[in-house]
C-alpha cells in the first residue's frame, strides 16, 4: 500500500513514512492509493481479530505482522470490555455504538491506544526520537497523553485552547505527570492550536529540529483505526450484511470519515449522517454548497467546537477526482477569505454518501433528558447531537440506524446534571481525578510562542 497527499506534491509513502510524517511535506493529509476489500471474517471473529484483519493490507509491507498483531492484541486488552465497542439497542431499529470503554472514555481510545504502539515501535526500530505535537478539543489530548505516557521513543506536547474544555477532560491530560508529556494551554481556539500545529509542519527546519510527529487525525493511521468499529456495528445490527446507517457527532471529520472508508472497502452503508452542534460549518456546506467559516462559539459539547475541518481535506480531494492542485487552490481561497464556492460536481459526489444536521445547546439538554427518561440512560452532549440527528434525518425506518457515543457522560457532568437532574460519576479509576495536582503551562497562540517552549522542554531531538 501506497499513500498519497491530498495536495499531489509530496512523495509517495509506504505506511511506516506516513505514520512518522502525519502531514505530507506539502501540507496536504495522505491517503491510500487504494481502499482494499474487506478481509475475509469468520462469524466467531473477535473485535481484536477483526481489527488485525481489516487493517492489515494498510500496513502490510511496513510492519511485522506477528508484531502488529501483538499491537492490536496489546491495545484492545485496555477497554473495560472484551467487545471493545459494545452496541446497545435504544428500541425502533435505532442502536447505540459505545464507544467509551477505553481508559479515558472516549472514542479517540480506540484509535490512539493503538496508534501509539506502532509509532513508538518504528521509532525504536530506526533508533530515533519524535516529538509528538497534538491539538485537541478535548478528548484527543488524554487519549494520546494516555497512549504516549512514558514511551521511550516519542515525546509528545499536546495544545488545548485555555478555558474551552471541559474540567474533566483538562484534568485528564493535565494530572499526568511523566517526563515525556508536555501541557499547553493555548489563548484562543481550537482551531488556533489545529493552525499551530499544521504551521508547525510546514516548517521544515522545525520540523526536523524536534523531529515532529503526529497523532491528531491528520495522521492516516487513526482514520484506519476507526474504520473497524463501522465493520463490527454493521455485523452485530445486520448481521445478514443489509444496509445500515450511521449518525456521526462531527467535529474535525476524521470519525465519519472512517464510515466512508468503511463503505468503499463493502460495509453496506446507506446513510452517514454528519451531526453538528452550532458550530456548524459542516451543515451549512451540505446546505448551501459553500465553505464559511464563522467564528466558534463555545458549547455544551466542545468537542465539536471547531470551524475548519481538517479531514474535510480528504472527502474533497476524493469528490474532485483527486486533483490535488485543485483542493489547494480551493482551501487556500477559504483559509483567506473565510469563504469559497465548492464545484457543483465535488459537492454532489460528497452529498451522495453524507446528510447533515445540527442541534443547538437547547436541543441538547432536551435530548439528554428524553434518552434518559425514556431509556434511564444518561448520554453526553456529543452523543445526544447524534441521536438527535439520527432522529431528524433517518430516511429509511426498516434500515438500522446507529448512532455514534464518543465520550461518557461523566466527562460532561455538568451538562447531563442541568438536563437530568442526575450527576454522573466517573469511575473509580479516576475516582481522585480532582484531587490529582495539574501539571500545565499557558501561553499565547502562536507558533513561535509553541516553538520556544518546545526549546525550552524538550531541546532539539
Amino acid at each position: 500500500m501506497k499513500y498519497l497527499s491530498t495536495r499531489g506534491q509530496a512523495p509517495e509513502l509506504d505506511f511506516a513514512d506516513v505514520l512518522l510524517a502525519g502531514l505530507a511535506s506539502d501540507g496536504g493529509l495522505y491517503c491510500p492509493d487504494s481502499v482494499p476489500p474487506l478481509p475475509t471474517l469468520d462469524d466467531d471473529d473477535s473485535y481484536t481479530q477483526i481489527a488485525q484483519k481489516v487493517m492489515w493490507p494498510f500496513v502490510e509491507g511496513s510492519i511485522d505482522q506477528t508484531d502488529f498483531n501483538a499491537m492490536v492484541e496489546e491495545a484492545y486488552a485496555s477497554f473495560a470490555t472484551p467487545e471493545v465497542c459494545p452496541v446497545v439497542d435504544l428500541g425502533g431499529g435505532h442502536f447505540l455504538l459505545d464507544l467509551t470503554q477505553g481508559p479515558t472514555l472516549a472514542f479517540k481510545d480506540v484509535a490512539l491506544q493503538l496508534v501509539g504502539r506502532p509509532l513508538d515501535y518504528e521509532l525504536g526500530r530506526r533508533g530515533e526520537t519524535n516529538t509528538v505535537v497534538a491539538a485537541t478539543s478535548g478528548d484527543t489530548g488524554s487519549a494520546a497523553i494516555e497512549a504516549l505516557k512514558n514511551r521511550a521513543n516519542v515525546r509528545a506536547l499536546v495544545l488545548h485552547p485555555l478555558g474551552r474544555v471541559s474540567d474533566v477532560q483538562r484534568r485528564q491530560m493535565t494530572t499526568v505527570d511523566a517526563d515525556n508529556i508536555r501541557n499547553l494551554a493555548l489563548e484562543g481556539t481550537f482551531d488556533d492550536c489545529q493552525d499551530i500545529v499544521k504551521e508547525a509542519f510546514n516548517d521544515p527546519e522545525l520540523r526536523s529540529a524536534f523531529g515532529l510527529a503526529a497523532v491528531n487525525s491528520i495522521n492516516w493511521a487513526r482514520v484506519m483505526a476507526q474504520i473497524v468499529y463501522y465493520v463490527t456495528a454493521a455485523r452485530r445490527v445486520a448481521p445478514d450484511g443489509g444496509p445500515v446507517s450511521f449518525s456521526v457527532p462531527t467535529g474535525n471529520f476524521g470519525n465519519i470519515l472512517a464510515g466512508w472508508y468503511a463503505k468503499q472497502m463493502g460495509v453496506n452503508i446507506a446513510q452517514l449522517v454528519v451531526a453538528s452542534n452550532r458550530n456548524d460549518v459542516l451543515t451549512r456546506f451540505f446546505e448551501t454548497g459553500r465553505l464559511t467559516g464563522e467564528s466558534v462559539e463555545p458549547s455544551l459539547s466542545p468537542s465539536m467546537d471547531i470551524q475548519i475541518s481538517s479531514n474535510f481535506e480528504r472527502i474533497l480531494w476524493e469528490a474532485s477526482g483527486r486533483d490535488g492542485a485543485a483542493v489547494e487552490a480551493l482551501l487556500a481561497t477559504f483559509r483567506a477569505e473565510g469563504d469559497v464556492e465548492v464545484p457543483a460536481a465535488w459537492v454532489g459526489a460528497i452529498r451522495a454518501d453524507f446528510v447533515a444536521d445540527r442541534l443547538s445547546d437547547e436541543g441538547t439538554i432536551a435530548i439528554i433528558k428524553e434518552t434518559h427518561d425514556r431509556l434511564d440512560l444518561l448520554v453526553d452532549p456529543h452523543t445526544a447531537v447524534g441521536i438527535s440527528a439520527a432522529q431528524r434525518m433517518r430516511a429509511d425506518n426498516t434500515i438500522p440506524m446507529v448512532t455514534l457515543a464518543t465520550a461518557a457522560p461523566a466527562k460532561f457532568p455538568d451538562a447531563v446534571e442541568l438536563a437530568t437532574g442526575v450527576r454522573p460519576e466517573l469511575p473509580p479509576f479516576l475516582s481522585e481525578l480532582f484531587d490529582r495536582k495539574e501539571i500545565f503551562d499557558v501561553r499565547a497562540a502562536t507558533v513561535d510562542d509553541v516553538a520556544d517552549y518546545l526549546q525550552s522542554e524538550f531541546g532539539h531531538r
